[in-house]
């Protein structure tokens, strides 16, 4: 029976600050193709490694995140299809330049989205009244 050793402060600093970093650099294309090649995503421990960084899509993690798309990228390096497809730089081109055109477009269509629902939750207003309105 092996003892149980507590971590201290330092060392669970290190641990996030370490994780944090690593998870986002999940969101770069070019880095997955790197691992990809040299075969860490096809060894079991890295596997259940990336399952256990899972917890970042928690929302008391997930505010540290300065580039959310990693935990896109995180939940599909769940799936072995998407992990073996990452070998081919060609996948993890295309994957890059979907980024940029998501990039190059959001704020455009965000704000076009913010504005329609602005105008949704606008209340009617009242039509101008006619004839002669007296009050009694």
């Amino acid at each position: 029976m092996t003892p149980v050793v507590m971590e201290t402060d330092e060392q669970a600093r290190n641990r996030f600050q370490s994780e944090l970093e690593f998870v986002q650099c999940l969101a770069n294309p070019n880095y997955l193709n790197f691992l990809a090649q040299r075969g860490y995503l096809r060894e079991r421990p890295f596997i259940n490694y990336l399952k256990y960084l899972l917890y970042w899509k928690e929302p008391e993690y997930a505010k540290f995140l300065k580039y959310p798309h990693c935990l896109h990228m995180l939940e599909l390096l769940q799936y072995e299809h998407f992990r073996k497809e990452l070998v081919n730089a060609q996948c993890a081109k295309f994957i890059d330049e979907q980024q940029l055109l998501h990039w190059q477009h959001y704020s455009r269509k965000r704000t076009r989205l913010q504005q329609a629902l602005a105008e949704q939750q606008q209340p009617p207003q009242q039509p101008p009244l006619h004839g002669n309105t007296t009050a009694k």
